[in-house]
């Protein structure tokens, strides 16, 4: 199994264990995670799922698709460089362990 660990804003954290394919989004909301959304179940359509990818782990995800990135402009907190939509980063072995901050809101 592979692991992320979502770090909330009062820095409480919570280390997940996930499936090989799962999306980070998918294995925050199989455990009733606080934070992420995930209005629209993962299609990349809402943004609801945003959180911010710790630097040390920016360079291991592949790179953003368009479609993404466009969402990514209308988050309910601040797009930073680390911006990411969860239901976008699909966990691997080279992912265990990825540590992603959720944002104050996600509306």
């Amino acid at each position: 199994m592979t692991a992320v660990t979502f770090i909330h804003p009062n820095r409480r954290s919570d280390r997940l264990e996930t499936g090989d394919g799962e999306s980070a989004m998918q294995a925050a909301t199989r455990h009733g995670l606080d934070g992420i959304l995930a209005e629209c179940g993962g299609n990349a359509m809402c943004a609801t799922c945003h959180v911010y990818v710790d630097d040390d782990w920016l360079a291991r995800l592949p790179a953003m698709g368009d479609q993404e990135d466009a969402l990514l402009d209308g988050t309910a907190c601040d797009r930073l460089p680390s911006s990411y939509l969860s239901c976008q980063i699909r966990m691997t072995p080279e992912l265990d362990g990825l540590v992603l901050r959720l944002p104050e809101r996600q509306v």
